[in-house]
């Protein structure tokens, strides 16, 4: 169970990850035109999202842990289902305001579990 504990964190924090590389140098000009950028942006989250489904099954305790995890989760279902309704603004705060704060959680997370 620790096993597949760890593999979802550290699913969702690779995501992270690469949603910081995409978007390094980048302006929410740039995401707005950009047709890849946005798409390998959302694509993380997708990944984000469903990875915190996945810890729910796993870890209710671990999974409430991480700050907005509810919000998250619904932010990974507006993606795949409210493609219509997503916008660019919504989308570049959160990569700007909170995906730093949900990469310290993942990372205390994981040093916690070794």
């Amino acid at each position: 169970m620790q096993l597949e504990v760890k593999k979802h964190l550290s699913d969702a924090l690779s995501a992270v990850e690469r949603v910081e590389r995409f978007a390094k140098g980048k302006s929410l000009d740039d995401y707005r035109t950009d047709d890849l950028l946005r798409a390998a942006v959302e694509r993380q989250f997708v990944t984000i999202g469903e990875a915190l489904v996945r810890l729910r099954d796993r870890s209710p305790a671990t999974l409430s842990r991480i700050t907005h995890h509810r919000r998250i989760i619904r932010f990974r279902n507006i993606v795949v289902h409210g493609y219509d309704v997503l916008a660019h603004e919504t989308v570049w705060d959160i990569l700007s305001q909170h995906v730093p704060v949900l990469r310290a959680e993942l990372v205390g997370l994981l040093g916690e579990l070794g």
